[in-house]
């Protein structure tokens, strides 16, 4: 390198991070900054001593059972890692909900602070962020409607539908891949694409994300919150990780279902039996928790009045169990819908959105659609991701086409094994049948008319049928309603709720 410019690269080093950062490229008129990013200035930040970190708590900890609140405010220890200063900082405590055992996974770049989280969740009720300066995230992600739009398509900027089913916040840091093809990473690859989809809130000229830089760059109370959080002007990459910080808080459990498994495990350690399986008594015991705490939200759930109901106790308790066990047995549902939040994360051909003759229009392809080319894999042509099942009551209707109205039709659409088309996933088709149809149709015997055969070598897909009651598939759904939750925590789901440390 030439002396002057070794001089020169020194000398802004010398100067602080902001120095170093990328030049400015043409871009929309009034930005004297990159949008996309840049370096902070330390000078700028809360200190580290005054910020105040977010530690999530999962029931398995000892000191869960000690928060009395969803955010509980305590100290703790810490070192500053630029002075190695040993400091007394406040800290807020997230009681993550009974039955989600595991704390939601925080990238190491983006570290929640209440100063972040505050910003975010402006960020995520501000209509700033669509170009009309209308809509916002919670426009058709709203906590009073399960953080859905309850709409089976969204209505975005200018009254513009889009084609799919708002997928719920609710519990959404735990999934693996974000949007219903799972195109985006994480939360804050998320939280960019609305911003920039033209039937979201995108209606301008110019680079979606530029403009609404520009326009929180306009705001000085926004100005002045991204400088103490990050160090710097706002940006694209620290608006998504302040508003993918909010939603990494919206979390529900404890439901009903919950409740009988701790009800389970109370009762065998009493028994000291060592048998820990769920009974009906369990969910006994869980519903007449419900209604000696006057819990009229989980009992509604279940259709059950918390002032006159009381004594349907049991038998609700027998019906829960009976569902629990077509849940796990029968009607195969968690053979997709397993772990803490009821889904496995992956992306599934059910036959939704297929034509009538079982063939998949492109807007259909699902997760195959945005594959990356040489990675293409024709298992997952129509596939879309396995929803959780907490929160069902309020993000109707249901299925990524939002064709489903109730939780019964979500049933009745799964007893029928689905739509037959040629990608209709393993676990939703009678393989013995198909084997059965070839092999007679091999020996030149007569095959079901009624079976749909595709491509050049007419493969036949048969759906598996489930062929469940009507008395099981009621006791289903009331079991799936169990799975409901307690609403997600005020401080979260209220968008005038804000919190200073020293405050609830």
């Amino acid at each position: 390198m030439p002396r002057l410019r070794c001089a020169v690269a020194l000398a802004a080093l010398a100067a602080g991070p902001a120095a170093a950062n990328p030049p400015t490229k043409p871009t929309l008129a009034g930005l004297t900054e990159p949008a996309d990013y840049l370096l902070p200035n330390d000078g700028l930040m809360i200190p580290f001593r005054d910020q105040v970190p977010l530690v999530f708590v999962t029931k398995n900890s000892p000191e869960w059972a000690g928060l009395k609140t969803y955010f509980t405010e305590g100290t703790e220890q810490a070192v500053d890692p630029a002075t190695g200063e040993s400091v007394t900082r406040r800290v807020i405590k997230v009681k993550v909900p009974a039955g989600l055992t595991t704390a939601p996974p925080v990238p190491a770049e983006n570290p929640l602070t209440l100063a972040k989280w505050n910003l975010g969740k402006k960020l995520y009720f501000d209509p700033l962020l669509s170009t009309s300066g209308q809509v916002a995230c919670a426009s058709c992600h709203s906590p009073d409607k399960g953080y859905t739009d309850q709409r089976k398509a969204s209505t975005g900027i200018g009254g513009a539908v889009g084609g799919i089913n708002s997928p719920t916040v609710i519990n959404s840091a735990y999934n693996p891949l974000q949007f219903w093809d799972g195109r985006a990473l994480t939360l804050e690859d998320q939280s960019q694409g609305p911003v920039g989809n033209n039937k979201e809130m995108f209606g301008g000229k110019h680079d979606p994300w530029e403009e609404a830089v520009l326009r929180l760059r306009n705001s000085p109370e926004y100005v002045k919150a991204f400088a103490r959080v990050f160090g710097h002007a706002p940006t694209r990459d620290a608006a998504a990780k302040a508003i993918a910080a909010y939603e990494r808080t919206v979390l529900v459990g404890n439901g009903l279902h919950d409740r009988a498994e701790a009800a389970m495990r109370a009762r065998v350690t009493e028994e000291e039996s060592g048998k820990f399986e769920t009974k009906a008594e369990d969910y006994a015991a869980a519903v007449k928790g419900a209604f000696a705490a006057k819990d009229a939200r989980a009992l509604a759930a279940l259709g059950l009045d918390a002032e006159k109901d009381a004594g349907k106790a049991d038998e609700v308790g027998k019906r829960l169990f009976t569902g629990r066990t077509l849940f796990f047995g029968k009607a195969r549902c968690s053979n997709c819908h397993a772990g803490d939040t009821l889904s496995d994360g992956m992306f599934h051909n059910l036959g939704v959105g297929v034509t009538k003759d079982g063939e998949v229009p492109y807007g259909e392809f699902g997760r195959f659609a945005v594959l990356r080319t040489g990675h293409k894999d024709t298992a997952l042509v129509g596939a879309f991701k396995t929803p959780g099942l907490r929160g069902l009551s309020g993000t109707a209707p249901y299925m990524h086409s939002g064709d489903e109205k109730t939780l019964e039709d979500v049933v009745e659409f799964y007893d029928r094994g689905g739509n037959a088309n040629p990608y209709l996933d393993e676990k939703m088709r009678d393989t013995p049948a198909e084997a059965a149809y070839l092999k007679a149709r091999a020996a030149g015997q007569p095959t079901d008319p009624a079976v749909r055969t595709f491509g050049a070598g007419k493969r036949p897909v048969i759906p598996l049928k489930l062929n469940l009651s009507a008395p099981e598939k009621a006791d289903l759904v009331l079991f799936l309603k169990a799975l409901e939750g307690d609403p997600v925590d005020p401080v979260v789901a209220d968008p005038q709720k804000f919190v200073e440390v020293g405050a609830r």
